[in-house]
Parts: C-alpha cells; structure tokens; sequence
C-alpha cells in the first residue's frame, strides 16, 4: 500500500469536509426511517442514495429485495472495475421501530446529533459516500476502482445480503465497513463469531391441579436446557452464550405442553465455533416422555486479524497521523458484514462515525468525528493499491 498523492494536494479540496454540510446530508438520510421490517421504508432511502449518485461516474445495481427484505444497492466507480479494487459495505436498515423519530427527533446538542440510526449507521454510510464525492469532485482517479454497496438486512444477521457481500468481497482487494467507531474513535480490527439457535420443547399437557402426574412440563425441561447452555460459558476463552428469548405454557392451572427459546453465541475463532455449535446442537431432554428439538447454526464467522488486515490497519493509522488524529484499534463481540470477507480480504472495520447509543434511545454521533473520519475515508481511496 502506497500514497500516490501528497498531503498538500488532499487539503485543496479542504471544502468539502465542513462538518455541517456533512451532517446536513447524514440528517436527510436519518429522517427517513428504515426499520428492516420496513422493507419500502428502506427502498424509498435506497432511492435518495441512488438519486445521489446520478452525477458521480458509477454505474448502480439494484437488487431486489426477497423475504420480506428492502433492496440492495451497488455503485461501481466507472474505472478499475477489471482488477480487484475497494469495497465499502454499508447497511441502511436500523433496529428502531417506525415512529421512533418522534422520541428520538434529530436534534444537534453541543458537539452530538441525535437521531434514530445515525451512529448505528447511517452517518458512517453517508460519510463514505460523501468522501467518494469529493474524489470525483477534483476529477482524480483512485488507483483502484471503488464498489459502494449499501444493504437492507444487516440488523437482522444480512440472510439476504450475505452471499452478495461474499461474492463482492472475494472479489476485492480490500474491505472498507463503515459500522461505527468504538468508545474514543477505535478502529476494528476483529470481530467475535455469531451464532443463533432456536430451541422447541414438546411435552404433555395434564390438570396441574388435578392430575399432575399424567403431565410432562416443557418448561421445567426448558429450565435444564437453559441451566446446560449457561454452563457453557467461558468468558477466558472469549465464548459466550446467552438465552435471550423463552416462551411456554398457557395456563397456570396446565402442565405446558410448549416451550420455546432463543440462543445467541458468540465464539472467537473457528475451532471454538465448531466446538459450541456442535454442544448445543448436541443437547438432549432429560425427562422421559419430554422432546427437545435445537436449530441454529454459525451465521457470522469469527473476523479474526489477518496479516493483510494487521497491514490495512497501519496503513490507515499512518494516515490518520497525517490528518491530525490517533488511530486505535480494538476487538469486539458484536459482529458485522465484515465476518463475512475477514477470512479472505484484508478488511477494516469501524471506519464509520464516532459516537454512542447503538440501538438506544440516546443514540448520537459526535459532530467533531465528521471531518477526520471523513477525510480518512477519502485519503485511503486515494491511496490504497
């Protein structure tokens, strides 16, 4: 990886990185909603990203959205698009419920702007998009061509985005996801394995009152399998399991014949992947006349930190220094689309805005994040071979 451009030549175009006119943009993003149960909500968003574009050199690709999933949407720079070049993964959806502008209205308070998404991550998405402006605006060229594609599904594991993103991702040189920044502006570098169960429990319903032994309880056998998979937890090797979700029964005077739960895991490498899917996978009832059936699987790998990922890294930190501030990467457990192009792309991750509340309802950028992460969005365009 190589500068091609000296520092000088990058401030000429200093005008485009006013961190109001940025946050103007990320604004019109965040006042339309797009819960990814809202799949024309997300489309009508698709379609300003796209309208957006109608000036810049790029071609669009619009994928249709299937299983009650928005549409996906891909620009491609008009250049470098014969050799392995940048992808950039950014998602559109949120987890915020239709409405939930009318408690979280965007509103800029001191140096944070508050709004529903606008960390979590449209304001990392629309950054990129923004620095993309600004290298055509000057009429450069990056060295490699820039594919942009922003999905409607990430929130709720990317079922319908994720082979695009892989078939993208294999084909690139890099990856570039603009999820964002953790606690201080930290860069991500690697990302925990998810998985997701589901756990149906079938037993014999009886009078609880008045012939309690004629019935099996599935939610005391549901209480055995959540004691088994809490036991599983081992915090020193990074793996955690939590039951996040449990239904069952109908009537307190009725043995429950149903129970239900849902799973999550999160592993740090493969190996503990292969291991914990097939424990819990493996689980069985232990009462007579009691069924346990468990479905799931890994549906985010591990993003462990690659040679090519490690170098990625120092690129951008140098660059940043250039641009007046520290760069700091971290590891965390929540996964990302990059899980899906870290086992064989160089991929950065956290590349987004800074600030707080993911998934609250306090959620807010940092105004003061927009320049700098702005800017170093544009200077790897710029200089990334």
């Amino acid at each position: 990886m190589m500068r091609f451009k000296g520092i000088d030549a990058f401030m000429a175009s200093s005008n485009w990185f006013d961190s109001q006119t940025i946050l103007d943009g990320i604004r019109r993003w965040v006042e339309i909603e797009t819960p990814t149960e809202a799949p024309e909500r997300v489309n009508k968003l698709i379609s300003v990203v796209a309208e957006q574009y109608r000036d810049l050199p790029v071609t669009l690709e619009r994928v249709a959205g299937v299983g009650g999933c928005g549409d996906h949407l891909v620009a491609r720079s008009t250049w470098g698009q014969d050799e392995p070049g940048i992808l950039v993964l950014s998602h559109l959806d949120t987890v915020h419920p239709m409405g939930f502008i009318e408690r979280l209205p965007f509103k800029v308070e001191g140096d944070s702007a508050f709004g529903p998404g606008i960390y979590d991550m449209k304001g990392g998405a629309y950054i990129a998009h923004h620095a993309f402006g600004a290298l055509c605006a000057t009429g450069d060229r990056s060295p490699l061509g820039i594919t942009h594609m922003f999905t409607s599904d990430e929130e709720i594991g990317s079922p319908t985005s994720r082979a695009l993103i892989e078939q993208e991702g294999r084909k690139a040189k890099y990856v570039l996801v603009t999820e964002p920044a953790r606690d201080g502006g930290r860069i991500v570098t690697g990302r925990k394995g998810v998985g997701r169960f589901q756990v149906f429990i079938k037993g014999v319903p009886a009078h609880a009152g008045t012939r309690p032994g004629d019935g099996r309880s599935a939610v005391r056998e549901l209480a055995n399998v959540i004691l088994a998979l809490e036991g599983m937890n081992d915090l020193k090797r990074g793996v955690t399991i939590n039951v996040g979700v449990v239904r069952g029964g109908t009537r307190p005077n009725v043995t429950p014949e149903e129970a239900y739960a849902e799973v999550d895991l999160r592993v740090l490498s493969l190996n503990d992947a292969d291991e914990f899917v097939g424990k819990i996978l493996a689980l069985t009832s232990k009462t007579d006349g009691v069924t346990v059936e468990i479905t799931g699987e890994l549906n985010r790998p591990p993003y462990e930190k690659s040679n090519a990922g490690a170098a990625l890294y120092e690129h951008a930190k140098t660059l940043a220094a250039e641009i007046g501030f520290e760069l700091i990467d971290t590891h965390t457990g929540g996964g990302s689309d990059g899980n899906f192009t870290a086992a064989h792309t160089a991929t950065l991750d956290g590349l987004g805005v800074d600030g707080r509340g993911a998934h609250t309802h306090y959620e807010q950028l940092y105004v003061s994040s927009l320049e700098p992460r702005a800017r170093l969005l544009h200077r790897l365009y710029q200089t990334l071979r």
